[in-house]
């Protein structure tokens, strides 16, 4: 592997992180939001309540926008990871063929002492 491609890997997972923190921190405002329009809605009656299960049905929804972005975006991260180890195993064959015997015998071990 170049040191190109593990810059290019190491910039890639930098970006996931931070698209990540930021998706949850939405999240979890997100739920937060709902959670307390629930609370407040629990104990108001007519129009005040549906306002506020409405608004706790936005923030829900926006939540969920957000939760379907991650899932692109770690859709997205897994495919060059998967075209990143293809070329690595195009350009290291026989390393690969190394860790890929050494994985299989630690796991075979590990399922012989149970």
């Amino acid at each position: 592997m170049t040191t190109y491609d593990d810059d290019r890997l190491n910039a890639q997972k930098d970006k996931m992180v931070q698209h990540k923190d930021k998706i949850v921190s939405d999240l979890r405002s997100g739920v937060d939001d709902a959670q307390g329009f629930l609370n407040a809605a629990a104990s108001s009656t007519g129009d005040k309540a549906a306002e506020l299960r409405d608004k706790a049905t936005a923030a829900l929804k926006r939540a969920s926008e957000s939760l379907s972005d991650l899932q692109a975006t770690v859709m997205e991260k897994g495919r060059d990871a998967a075209i990143l180890t293809d070329d690595y195993v195009h350009e290291n064959p026989w390393q690969a063929i190394g860790i890929g015997a050494a994985i299989g015998f630690l796991f075979g071990v590990a399922v012989a002492r149970r």
